[in-house]
């Protein structure tokens, strides 16, 4: 049975990811546009959620190599805290099967509530690098395996995640902390879209049209983050997060 839809609804999966990729470069939750997109349009559950790690992993690297030539991400220094991720996130993945998520969908829209509120009363939080909390590696290693863990596992609102723990630990200002988190999202998207391709749940024509938009979408987005900085990733996060809490709410709690 082909689940491709048909030229209509395939150009607007085309659509809404080239939007998600843009967005999603900047500040995270691409995925509450393309993931209800894939279902509205039918596909099954599975398949909606390997295909759309196929179309994110564009962006996320796209995302990662624009920041990477515009100097905000260097790599190298980053390293162990990829693989770090990649670990945590074949672990989340393995784990699906095994642990009710249900206490996430409650417990992870009432910690994004927090973050707002925290943003909201510290309007100068990331505006520019701060002092760090926790050694480079030590960081790395354990920001990689847990919140890698939580992507492969469950995954709504790691960006942010991510972000504010670059922010708020390792001293980084918004610019830079959203540079580093698309290099950290493209190495756990790429071990959960390899669990999903081995399960044969990716409808891969669909994903790869969708990935080439969220690559446009996403390269169109980092170049926005390097011209207008933190002030701008702080705002277009704030709106992200709010739009993530929405979702799980509707989704899992509604």
């Amino acid at each position: 049975m082909s689940y491709l839809p048909g030229p209509l609804g395939f150009a607007l999966l085309v659509l809404a990811a080239a939007v998600a990729g843009f967005v999603d470069s900047i500040a995270g939750g691409g995925g509450i546009i393309t993931l209800p997109a894939l279902l509205a349009a039918g596909l099954p559950p599975h398949l909606a959620l390997g295909t759309n790690k196929l179309q994110s992993s564009f962006g996320s690297l796209t995302a990662t190599l624009r920041f990477r030539a515009a100097g905000a991400l260097k790599l190298k220094d980053i390293l162990p805290g990829l693989a770090a991720t990649a670990t945590g996130a074949a672990l989340g993945a393995i784990a699906v099967g095994a642990v009710d998520p249900t206490f996430l969908r409650i417990l992870i829209p009432i910690l994004l509530v927090c973050i707002l509120v925290f943003m909201a009363l510290r309007p100068r939080f990331g505006a520019s690098a701060g002092s760090r909390r926790i050694a480079p590696l030590p960081f790395w290693i354990g920001a990689g395996l847990l919140l890698g863990f939580y992507d492969g596992f469950f995954g709504p609102g790691v960006g942010t995640f991510w972000v504010i723990a670059l922010v708020g630990l390792a001293g980084l200002d918004m610019r830079e902390a959203t540079a580093n988190t698309k290099a950290a999202n493209f190495s756990s998207n790429v071990v959960s879209l390899g669990v999903f391709l081995a399960a044969g749940t990716v409808v891969a024509p669909l994903g790869l049209a969708m990935g080439l938009a969220q690559a446009g979408g996403a390269f169109v987005g980092s170049r926005l983050v390097m011209k207008r900085g933190a002030p701008f990733v702080r705002v277009m996060l704030m709106v992200m997060t709010a739009g993530m809490v929405v979702y799980l709410v509707v989704r899992y709690w509604l």
